[in-house]
């Protein structure tokens, strides 16, 4: 259990990681923007930008990568609540969407920034809540269903991972899979929804 426990922890980490720059990005919104007549088009672009690599910083993280595939070859019976997990993926990406489609646009009145603001804080909330779920009742599930063998191995990808981040930073990306492919296209799918 020790690898399970390694492993969680660094999932938390990850987690943690997360948080610290949803954190930010909505207390920049709430503090500085929510009270402004307008906004330029530099500052909505700026937190549209943070928004969206966060959002695929969430796409892709070990989480995703490595802990879920092996949650559902374990047979768990998790897919109700990841089914769930993923409705507050789609919730960030829509209110990303609208957002960046506000961004678009001229954001100079009191209706329009409102709107921004609030698109931002439906974003931040969706993956606040998908994180504490996740910690909450995903790692509970996982920690029971996955076997100790299983474990070690998704230890190992998540390590071998790292070393191929570090070793290629500022490279190419590492070959696509057939789940890494899927994940393309649904990353592509959720750019297109929010660019028009």
């Amino acid at each position: 259990m020790l690898t399970a426990t390694y492993t969680l922890v660094a999932l938390s980490v990850e987690q943690t990681s997360m948080r610290v720059s949803l954190h930010s990005v909505q207390q920049l919104v709430q503090k500085s923007y929510a009270q402004k007549k307008a906004l330029t088009e530099g500052q909505a672009a700026y937190v549209c930008d943070t928004l969206r690599r966060l959002y695929e910083g969430c796409q892709g993280r070990k989480l995703d990568r490595f802990l879920l595939p092996a949650l559902c070859r374990a047979g768990a019976g998790a897919e109700p609540l990841l089914c769930e997990l993923d409705l507050l993926s789609r919730s960030a990406a829509e209110a990303l969407g609208t957002a960046c489609r506000l961004a678009a646009g001229s954001i100079d009145d009191d209706e329009g920034v409102d709107a921004f603001c609030m698109a931002v804080g439906r974003f931040c909330a969706a993956l606040e809540l998908r994180f504490d779920r996740e910690e909450r009742e995903l790692f509970p599930i996982a920690r029971s269903a996955i076997a100790g063998d299983a474990w070690f191995a998704v230890a190992n990808q998540m390590l071998a991972h790292d070393a191929y981040r570090e070793e290629h930073r500022g490279r190419v990306p590492p070959p696509a899979g057939r789940a890494s492919r899927a994940e393309h296209a649904h990353r592509q799918g959720i750019a297109a929804y929010y660019v028009h």
